[in-house]
């Protein structure tokens, strides 16, 4: 009895071993696994189009994130010194062209506007009194030079009749002469009276002197002549210098008329000044100025933003431009209020961006690395787009221009 019941008990023993074992894995399925292969490859099929087709697609744009809107802020500034006595606008106001801004006190304009008004009269004043003197002056030259000219044909006519005279003394005293020398044999002779002798030398004494006086004549004649003739040439000489001065006279006085008269001008456009006006349409920022202060021309008061004339300014990589051109199509895309708008390439920065900074690189300097520069590129956003008076300058775009 006991031999049957220890295979039993052995047996049952076996039966427990086998129920608590591991089974066996089952054999895979090929068609299960054939099915997965072909998930896995139709994946990466599909995958590799689509990066295929994107490549295709994008090696036709270039885009670039470092890219913002770009305008025109026009800083203005007094263009005379004075104190502001008002204030019309505040910050971030919208103007128009035109529309006051401030005002600054006009006293001090006016009063320089009163003297610059005296000072034109003064200059007027004297080219007026001047104008005149230049034609009397060359009315006096002509007649001066007239006059001096009828006394050297005065004087040739005196010198010629004093030569004439001359010829006739010297003939009469030849004549006296010859009397004289004959009288003389004649009176040693006894053929005439001692008396007609005396009568004969006293004649040929006064002829002597006759001829002697008419010499002296002569002498001051042509003397008298010379001296007419150096005062004609020194009058003609003169004369036109005479002129010249007074009419350089003349042309200082207008001078001084013309600069008075352009300071009468200045004097009148700084009272306009004294109101500064809106150069163009825009909003108004960094004010810096209130009532009550002091301003010198050039100080920058504040700053206007114009909105009729935006742009955006991209910066691209330099490998980036190579099939950029002047009037490619352009998406810009405006992170601030999520749209897209259409553009054009407009033009491309006559250098990039670095040498345009304070401290351009120095490459030369021993520690050069090289870096891949950006090169500003402008794009003319197409007018009449919805909500383009929301952008503003220096807001962040995307733009994406094609190439192909």
């Amino acid at each position: 009895m006991a031999d049957e019941r220890a295979p039993s008990s052995n047996g049952e023993s076996e039966a427990e071993a086998r129920k608590g074992a591991p089974k066996a894995p089952a054999p895979p399925d090929p068609a299960k696994r054939r099915r997965i292969r072909l998930l896995i490859i139709a994946g990466l099929a599909v995958a590799g189009i689509i990066v295929l087709v994107w490549w295709l697609h994008a090696r036709k744009f270039e885009d670039t994130d470092d890219a913002q809107i770009d305008g025109n802020i026009v800083s203005v500034s007094p263009r005379v010194p004075g104190t502001v006595v008002a204030v019309h606008v505040v910050d971030n106001q919208v103007v128009k062209a035109g529309d006051p801004l401030l005002d600054l006190d006009p006293t001090d304009l006016e009063v320089a506007l009163v003297q610059a008004r005296a000072n034109v009269a003064q200059a007027q004043a004297a080219y007026e009194a001047e104008n005149p003197n230049v034609a009397i002056t060359q009315t006096s030259n002509l007649a001066t030079v007239q006059s001096q000219g009828d006394e050297v044909d005065r004087a040739r006519a005196e010198l010629s009749a004093a030569q004439r005279d001359v010829d006739q003394a010297e003939a009469q005293n030849r004549y006296a002469q010859s009397q004289r020398e004959r009288a003389q044999k004649l009176v040693e002779s006894k053929t005439i009276s001692p008396a007609d002798y005396d009568q004969r030398v006293s004649a040929a004494d006064m002829a002597k002197a006759t001829l002697e006086a008419a010499r002296q004549r002569i002498a001051q004649k042509r003397a008298q002549l010379s001296s007419t003739e150096t005062r004609l040439k020194e009058s003609r000489q003169n004369a036109p210098r005479q002129l010249i001065a007074r009419e350089a006279g003349l042309q200082v006085r207008k001078a001084n008329l013309e600069l008075a008269q352009a300071q009468l001008h200045q004097a009148e456009l700084n009272v306009g000044y004294a109101r500064i006006t809106a150069p163009a349409a825009g909003i108004i920022g960094k004010k810096s100025v209130n009532t009550g202060e002091r301003v010198q021309p050039g100080q920058q008061l504040l700053a206007l933003t114009q909105l009729d004339d935006l742009w955006v300014t991209a910066n691209y990589r330099e490998t980036q431009i190579d099939r950029m051109q002047i009037g490619q199509a352009a998406d810009v895309h405006v992170d601030a209020i999520d749209r897209d708008y259409r553009g054009k390439i407009e033009s491309f920065a006559g250098a990039t961006g670095s040498r345009y900074s304070l401290l351009p690189p120095e490459n030369a300097s021993g520690n050069y690395v090289k870096v891949v520069q950006r090169v500003p590129v402008r794009i003319r956003l197409d007018p009449g787009q919805p909500e383009m008076e929301r952008l503003r300058p220096g807001m962040s775009v995307e733009p994406k221009v094609k190439v192909r």
